[in-house]
């Protein structure tokens, strides 16, 4: 076997191995309270930062792919435990379905593009990782929102609903809600330090794997 061939095999085998590391996190994070982390009344969503991760030092398939994760494991939670989400399956399994996975694929996708293009001109890497980090949290955010608020727009709670979500009675408060929190600005300015800051070391780390 060529010493270019027995390369691209190592290579392989250490993105591969990556990926399944991220994926677990992924996994782990989502049915442990690790990812949705309670502050007191803040509930800050960090699963986003395993697919920054990803999506900068894997490429864009790999981000789209562990965006993906994200997405399947945020729709088993509507039915395990996410008040929300439950509600959202009550009305309809597959608006909800795409909700969920859909926003989470573009986020991931687009956030290693974003990166890539921020690379070509940051040859030092001094900010395209922040960026990056920046940019995964607000579109995991801004889709999500984007996607419920277009899905279920004309969606109203009952009183029951509205009263296990605060008093918050149709989908469109419940955007404008989010959208207008304490939560998002936090959890956008945790994950780009996390995610700038991990995504640096992995990235480090897999080119001496190489």
């Amino acid at each position: 076997m060529s010493t270019v061939r027995k390369n691209s095999n190592h290579k392989k085998i250490v993105n591969l191995t990556i990926t399944a590391m991220l994926t677990a996190i992924i996994v782990a994070m989502a049915f442990t309270p690790i990812g949705f982390l309670r502050i007191g009344p803040l509930e800050l969503t960090l699963i986003m930062i395993p697919v920054i991760v990803g999506a900068v030092t894997q490429g864009i398939a790999t981000g789209a792919f562990l965006g993906a994760v994200f997405g399947i494991v945020s729709f088993i939670q509507c039915f395990t435990g996410s008040a929300l989400g439950a509600i959202l399956v009550s009305e309809s399994i597959p608006k909800t379905f795409i909700v969920c996975f859909i926003p989470r694929i573009l986020t991931g996708f687009l956030c290693s593009l974003i990166f890539r293009l921020c690379a070509k001109r940051d040859k030092k890497q001094s900010w395209s990782y922040l960026v990056a980090g920046i940019s995964g949290s607000l579109l995991n955010t801004v889709l999500f929102l984007g996607f419920l608020a277009l899905l279920f727009m004309n969606f109203t709670f009952t009183p029951e609903q509205a009263a296990t979500l605060g008093g918050l009675d149709t989908v469109l408060n419940t955007v404008i809600a989010i959208a207008a929190g304490i939560n998002a600005p936090i959890e956008l300015l945790v994950c780009a330090i996390l995610g700038t800051a991990i995504g640096k070391g992995v990235a480090v780390a897999t080119r001496k794997l190489r």
